[in-house]
């Protein structure tokens, strides 16, 4: 094992914990000066001590690790390269920065993400006061806020989780069908009446009355939709402290931001009720997580297995740590979670040669790419549409792209690697986080420059990116 310095991310878990130095020296069997020693970066962790701090805290050890910083050093060199407040630094610097200083490195991430939604709520504000009020003022702040909440946490709240698994096996105790008994609790323990409605309104698909307690549900939803609901409507009846304490533990800045949480934790409830951490775990290893196959086996949607495959990071029974999006052909990224360093760009768009945009020209089939981000990292891809049919003659449906994604180091744990030269740099794709941040100048899908650089018409006389162009 090389020397690893790892002073400042050993600082950060312990405080976390609420720990003295000389309190963890303790646990770990060493002496509070050597502790010492390696959190101010004088000695070096050892592969023993490494393994203590791992189990304890309950943390992989690739979160001592360089790579897994990838995500945090994208989304500064953004911030380097806003023209507005941009400042000038190297990549080499910025990884020097969030190696050294992670908890500062998110604070002027966190405080550059404010600033560009506020200019953007007063630049709205302007425009409905000025002009002919037709600017929406909407801001995205919320969103991200709480994508950042279940990013800083792997995707996984353990609390939440064994709390879901606890109660689907005491439903199985007597052998009870799950589907069956998340029902029979709404009804027999809470007093819940399941209407079934037609009428629901356009676009509704359930809907529950907390003062009469009547959940109606729309005769649309398949089997495993509907479950899903009920388990969604079971978390807040039945753990609404727990969910109201995590939203505590968040510190969002906003009441939007703690609905969106809210609904957020009781959807990770309903996934974690319907498919158990412990049985999905083993099953998704065992068919080598076969998306397809697990979907039949669990009687779930494909986009639901996909989410539940980026939440698998419980300490000492980790899945495979996937990132997951979804779509639309307009490249609107609705949902996006991350269990890996793969960095989604905030500022706008994101890049054609990701196969999960060439899955609309081949709707259900499933596609795999080999994909190469800048930095040199190279991720395993799967894609495929989804379809939510329309429920009327006349109602347009509903059409996405569900990608799944993860280091390819860990491609070999899939099936989706099998026939693939993933021992091979020239088998992968180059691609990037988006235009505006993208380091590929010659890339032939160029939409626009990236921040902070300038066409220069000479000096890229030959490239054929289509913003030059429109730029002669």
């Amino acid at each position: 094992m090389a020397k690893t310095f790892v002073g400042a991310r050993l600082r950060q878990l312990r405080t976390e914990r609420g720990m003295s130095q000389a309190a963890l020296a303790k646990t770990l069997e060493i002496s509070a000066s050597y502790l010492n020693q390696i959190e101010h970066d004088v000695r070096p962790l050892t592969v023993p001590v490494l393994l203590r701090i791992t189990e304890m805290f309950g943390v992989d050890t690739s979160f001592f690790s360089s790579q897994d910083d990838t995500r945090l050093i994208a989304e500064l060199r953004e911030v380097a390269l806003d023209q507005e407040i941009g400042f000038e630094a190297d990549p080499q610097e910025l990884a020097e920065m969030v190696s050294a200083h992670p908890t500062l490195a998110r604070a002027v991430v966190n405080m550059h993400r404010r600033y560009r939604n506020t200019t953007a709520q007063l630049a709205a504000a302007t425009e409905d006061r000025y002009s002919d009020g037709s600017g929406s003022g909407s801001i995205t702040m919320p969103h991200e806020e709480v994508r950042d909440y279940f990013y800083q946490r792997q995707n996984y709240l353990h609390d939440l989780d064994t709390a879901a698994e606890d109660l689907t096996a005491r439903m199985r105790f007597h052998r009870g069908d799950v589907a069956g008994e998340i029902a029979k609790r709404l009804q027999n323990v809470h007093d819940v009446q399941i209407v079934q409605r037609i009428d629901l309104g356009e676009g509704v698909l359930h809907r529950y009355d907390p003062e009469l307690r009547v959940l109606e549900i729309s005769p649309h939803l398949s089997g495993g939709q509907r479950v899903f609901k009920f388990a969604a409507e079971l978390a807040y009846l039945e753990y609404g402290d727990l969910i109201e304490k995590l939203v505590d533990d968040g510190s969002f800045t906003s009441d939007s931001s703690r609905s969106l949480a809210k609904l957020g934790l009781a959807n990770y409830f309903a996934a974690a009720t319907v498919l158990p951490y412990g049985q999905f775990h083993d099953v998704a290893e065992d068919f080598r997580y076969d998306v397809e196959r697990l979907s039949a086996f669990f009687s779930q949607s494909y986009e639901t297995i996909c989410h539940r495959l980026s939440t698998l990071q419980r300490p000492k029974l980790r899945g495979v740590p996937f990132s997951f999006v979804r779509v639309d052909r307009a490249g609107n990224m609705s949902k996006r979670q991350s269990a890996t360093g793969f960095h989604f760009s905030s500022s706008g768009g994101t890049c054609p040669l990701w196969n999960v945009y060439e899955t609309f020209a081949y709707p259900g089939k499933l596609m795999t790419q080999i994909a190469q981000m800048p930095d040199g990292r190279n991720y395993l891809w799967v894609a495929r549409t989804v379809e939510r049919r329309a429920a009327r003659y006349g109602q347009p449906g509903k059409t996405f792209a569900i990608g799944l994604g993860c280091e390819l180091r860990h491609a070999h744990r899939t099936v989706y690697a099998d026939g693939l030269n993933i021992g091979s740099d020239a088998a992968a794709t180059p691609i990037g986080s988006g235009c505006r941040v993208c380091e590929r100048m010659n890339c032939p899908q160029r939409a626009f420059p990236p921040l902070g650089k300038e066409l220069d018409i000479n000096e890229h006389r030959s490239s054929v990116s289509p913003y030059q162009i429109a730029e002669s």
